[in-house]
């Protein structure tokens, strides 16, 4: 039976889709944050040395951070356990649900170590070569330490590498791109015997030690996840991280070995986490449809895929990566050098602001952060910068003609409160209504709304702070965390909401709203009710209509 309070004939409902009245991006007053609750993709912010302290995370959370990213590939565990702290004690005192996505590093295959008297001097104090177009190169296994030697056409630069089995995984004319490719070579010839493979320079440039080596073409075997991986990813079991990305992928198994073996460290109380899939490789474009449904959300890494594969590529990657998201439902966060100039300036150039309103016309659910708030000069004002760009990305799309995006591929257990989450959206839609509000003890209906592309705010409740925190990712998704109000009844937590909304100035008296829920309130998977409201009249309580 569905429960429903019938809209007052007094007043007509409204057209379709009008928001409430709000500036373009608002700074927040307080920690009410209304101009977050409207704004509808979410912002992920690398926490690092510019960032981490208790002042600046608070600032960045009243800028519009909802995700703390902590990249494995910087700094000890100590670090990051000190930034964690930090990070909770701020959301705690703020009171807003703040979720936490560690970011595993994965292999790294690496030029090996350049000492100083080979080749010029490195800034770091140790060798530099200097390559040069035409230059043969020599990536050996059987070195520790880089030499020259005499070869062919004089003095060739001999590189020791930290993944031996580049030289049998590389083949004859696959592309051997150093230092996020800004030196490039082919691959001319090999010795297995002598463990040496020999490359071509086409475009020359600077290596020093420890500099990234990627190999497009290549089908390396290395494990996606390293020993370090699992040592980060049993951290993040221990410190009950709410996300877990992982690098490296190229087939829906590595994601569930990951899936595995956090289920091993954790047993049955903390061996779930949600794993977001990095795509970075062309290997997982082209594996995408099978990733995305392993994974329960994927990050858009544009700086590996752009080494890793023809720059031109990247966009038309990006927005295959993006609808096949929209079509599993999974969220799909865009990463890598969105607003790349702020790290040393104080305002973005045109293009990366229209990089981020693309974003958003093309449905991301979160923008990403990177050095803008790890180690740049600006974190607070960057997240500003882009929640403004956000919002009014947002207030264009409000403005155009809307339809729900209903995913595609559901699981039968999932189906009747996926059909709620539609049903809303067509209710809200038809009525005009301000806010969608749920109950959702474990982020399923959460998640299930958000994957609707609904354009005004979804306020979701829970009294269990885990599920409360990664629905912070979810598009368009506010969740607050309670116990159940009153008596636990429906009319006691509609009550409730009439006064949160207002308090976030989400709505007024006589708007209509759309609730779902079920009974009792808190309980997990138990969601069966589509109720609609306007705010002011939870006095009358809900009636019953067959």
């Amino acid at each position: 039976m569905m429960q429903t309070v019938p809209a007052p004939a007094s007043k007509p409902a409204g057209p379709a889709h009008t928001p409430a009245p709000h500036a373009a991006c608002p700074n927040p007053s307080g920690h009410e944050q209304p101009a977050s609750a409207r704004r509808l993709a979410k912002i992920v912010a690398t926490i690092g040395p510019a960032s981490d302290s208790p002042e600046m995370v608070r600032r960045l959370i009243d800028a519009g951070v909802s995700v703390f990213r902590f990249n494995f590939s910087h700094g000890t565990l100590e670090d990051h356990a000190r930034r964690l702290a930090t990070v909770r004690g701020e959301a705690k005192n703020i009171g807003v649900p703040i979720a936490c996505l560690g970011d595993l590093q994965g292999p790294k295959i690496r030029i090996g170590k350049i000492p100083a008297g080979v080749g010029a001097a490195s800034p770091s104090g140790g060798g530099l070569i200097a390559a040069q177009a035409g230059q043969d190169i020599i990536l050996s296994r059987s070195i520790k330490e880089a030499i020259v030697r005499m070869g062919r056409s004089g003095p060739e630069p001999v590189l020791p590498v930290t993944y031996p089995d580049l030289i049998d995984e590389v083949e004859i004319g696959h592309r051997v791109l150093i230092n996020d490719g800004a030196v490039r070579m082919l691959a001319v010839e090999k010795d297995p015997a002598a463990g040496e493979l020999r490359c071509r320079v086409v475009s020359g440039g600077p290596i020093s030690s420890g500099k990234g080596i990627n190999l497009p073409q290549s089908n390396i075997t290395a494990p996606a996840i390293t020993e370090r991986d699992w040592e980060c990813a049993k951290w993040a079991v221990e410190h009950e991280l709410d996300y877990l990305a992982l690098s490296f992928v190229r087939n829906a198994a590595d994601v569930e070995e990951l899936r595995t073996g956090i289920k091993r460290i954790g047993g049955e109380d903390r061996g779930w986490i949600p794993i977001v899939s990095k795509i970075e490789k062309p290997q997982a474009v082209e594996a995408i449809e099978s990733i995305v449904a392993a994974s329960d959300a994927i990050m858009v890494a544009r700086g590996d895929l752009g080494v890793e594969m023809d720059i031109a590529q990247v966009p038309v990657a990006q927005k295959q990566i993006m609808k096949v998201c929209a079509q599993h439902g999974k969220p799909c966060i865009v990463a890598t050098q969105m607003l790349e100039t702020m790290i040393e300036n104080a305002t973005p150039t045109r293009a990366e602001a229209s990089d981020v309103a693309n974003a958003i016309f093309d449905g991301a659910d979160a923008v990403m952060l990177s050095a803008e708030t790890a180690t740049g000069k600006h974190p607070a004002l960057v997240v500003e910068t882009m929640a403004r760009i956000i919002c009014v990305a947002e207030d264009r799309l409000r403005s155009l003609p809307v339809s729900a995006n209903q995913p595609v591929t559901l699981t039968l257990e999932h189906r009747g409160v996926a059909a709620l989450a539609h049903g809303a959206w067509a209710v809200a839609n038809e009525l005009g209504a301000r806010v969608v509000i749920c109950w959702s003890q474990n982020g399923g209906t959460a998640r299930y709304l958000s994957q609707n592309r609904f354009h005004i705010p979804i306020l979701a409740y829970s009294s269990n702070p885990r599920s409360a925190q990664r629905m912070s990712l979810l598009r368009g998704v506010t969740p607050i965390c309670t116990d159940p109000p009153g008596d636990g009844t429906l009319a006691a937590w509609n009550a409730a909401v009439d006064s949160e909304l207002r308090i976030r100035n989400l709505a007024v008296d006589d708007d209509p709203i759309v609730l779902l829920a079920g009974r009792p309130l808190g309980r997990a998977k138990a969601t069966n009710t589509l109720a609609l409201s306007r705010v002011g009249e939870a006095e009358g309580g809900y009636k019953q209509q067959a």
